[in-house]
């Protein structure tokens, strides 16, 4: 047996224990053996201690192969937990202080979806553009209230989010690339990436690329959603555009996504897409196969290429013999039963 891969696991709120619990069970019918250690972080750690993610726990999760999240965040509607605690608090410090700088979305077409049968892969930049919390607040809570938010786009940051989609284009076999922004509106930050991307893209003779706008893209992904290939974008398009292509390839609940540092000098994080739904927790209603999915992408960056294949072939033959539109059987029985096709 290889060494294990040590892996920290956030189960996090809601139905995120549930649908890791099933991740977990899937890697390991895999004959990956992953040495995981548990850690408490999310809105019910806060609401009982008041903490987010302390210091020396963040200096403790540099120190793993690999992080794999269920979902975080408190029930819709309640105001224990402040707006952007989890996100800001625990989600984005984790991706700008790991320098997770690439989130990347694979998406398939399932069956009977908008997009059946198109397959396409989103590269976000992760650490830069509006989430990097640049602006502030002027006179806040009188009439002459003012509100600032910035964009910020390095060109470091831009080249190596480029790079990497060019990379991975290039080893596609359609090895097409698609520039998403807003280059007529957004002159400065629109044009760092348009720029970059036409210098970067000599480096990729094998390459083809197009530029859209996001408002186009949004059109495009939900009418024509086969002419995308590989699309690189900033974080705010990219955490949009990639809600759309999940409602389009058929719910946000089969979504994976990885926050990689490609230099690896720190865990990259793989988690789902959706959220906590808090709702249905505990109910055996959660879908765990987006969770799956993300581990899939966590066994093929720790280098376990022939089980990330076989645990992403297992999934989506599990999702092929289900009726698209019908209820899907408990949690577990999901697990279960892609665990057994391995």
């Amino acid at each position: 047996m290889s060494e294990a891969h040590r892996v920290a696991v956030i189960g996090g709120d809601g139905i995120g224990p549930e649908v890791v619990a099933e991740a977990l069970k899937v890697v390991a019918a895999s004959g990956v053996h992953l040495d995981t250690v548990d850690y408490d972080l999310g809105a019910d750690r806060y609401l009982r201690t008041g903490e987010v993610l302390p210091e020396p726990v963040l200096d403790e999760l540099r120190g793993f192969d690999a992080i794999l999240l269920g979902a975080v965040g408190p029930p819709v509607g309640s105001s224990e937990v402040p707006p952007g605690t989890m996100e800001r608090g625990l989600l984005l410090k984790l991706r700008f202080d790991l320098d997770l700088y690439i989130n990347l979305r694979p998406f398939v077409g399932l069956p009977g979806s908008i997009a059946e049968g198109c397959e396409f892969v989103v590269v976000r930049e992760n650490t830069e553009g509006t989430y990097a919390g640049e602006g502030g607040f002027l006179r806040k809570g009188t009439p002459n209230e003012v509100a600032t938010q910035g964009s910020v786009n390095t060109r470091m940051g831009v080249e190596r989010c480029a790079r990497f989609a060019f990379e991975l284009a290039a080893r596609r076999p359609r090895r097409h690339l698609t520039l998403v922004h807003k280059t007529n509106v957004l002159t400065f930050a629109g044009d760092l990436w348009q720029r970059t991307v036409d210098e970067v893209s000599p480096d990729y003779p094998g390459v083809s690329r197009d530029y859209n706008h996001v408002d186009a893209t949004c059109i495009y992904l939900v009418e024509q959603p086969g002419r995308y290939d590989v699309i690189t974008t900033d974080n705010l398009f990219g955490d949009i555009i990639t809600d759309l292509a999940g409602a389009v390839t058929g719910g946000i609940g089969f979504a994976a996504s990885a926050n990689l540092n490609p230099a690896r000098t720190g865990p990259s994080l793989f988690e789902p897409v959706h959220g906590a739904a808090n709702d249905i927790a505990g109910t055996g209603a959660a879908n765990p196969l987006a969770a799956i999915r993300s581990a899939a992408l966590m066994l093929e960056h720790l280098g376990e290429q022939e089980a990330a294949e076989r645990v992403a072939k297992a999934a989506t033959e599990y999702l092929a013999s289900h009726q698209f539109g019908t209820p899907f059987p408990p949690t577990v029985v999901i697990g279960d039963a892609i665990a057994e096709r391995l």
